[in-house]
């Protein structure tokens, strides 16, 4: 079952965390449809947040297709987020298991390492998709993006 890890310092709602935590268990495959959310409750629990917080995550979960909510039986995943090269077993995801422990190794913190993994996606300093970076055609992570419904912003995290 999914564990969410709430981050006070980050800035970031804890409902936008939560969604987030969801939406990357998705891609990764860790969730799967029909898969059962933990109940408000076991998350007030486990991460001392108000229960209506948890609510109005599910909700906007929900609003995008992700999540059904069935009353007096929980919360279940409706959609998957998965693509190819996501699962625990991918090359990919071994290869950026080995760079992620060199890049620790060398002295790297969490935070250095996603703002590193963030600029080459961004085409920052360099070539991205064989073309030469261009800054004003590059995404910039502070811009907020619309998900699902379009009623809640979030920025765009690594």
């Amino acid at each position: 079952m999914l564990e969410y890890r709430i981050d006070r310092g980050s800035g970031v709602p804890a409902y936008v965390q939560i969604v987030e935590q969801t939406e990357r268990a998705l891609r990764m495959g860790t969730l799967k449809i029909g898969d059962k959310l933990p109940t408000a409750k076991e998350v007030v629990a486990a991460t001392a947040i108000n229960p209506n917080t948890v609510l109005r995550a599910y909700r906007d979960m929900e609003r995008a297709g992700l999540v059904e909510l069935r009353r007096g039986l929980g919360t279940f995943v409706t959609r998957s987020l998965a693509r190819p090269g996501a699962e625990a077993d991918s090359p990919l995801r071994a290869e950026l298991a080995d760079w992620t422990a060199r890049a620790r190794s060398a002295g790297l913190e969490r935070a250095d390492i996603f703002a590193l993994v963030t600029a080459v996606l961004d085409g920052e300093g360099g070539e991205q998709d064989g073309s030469p970076s261009d800054p004003s055609k590059s995404s910039n992570t502070s811009a907020p993006r619309e998900t699902g419904s379009g009623k809640r912003r979030t920025r765009d995290r690594a």
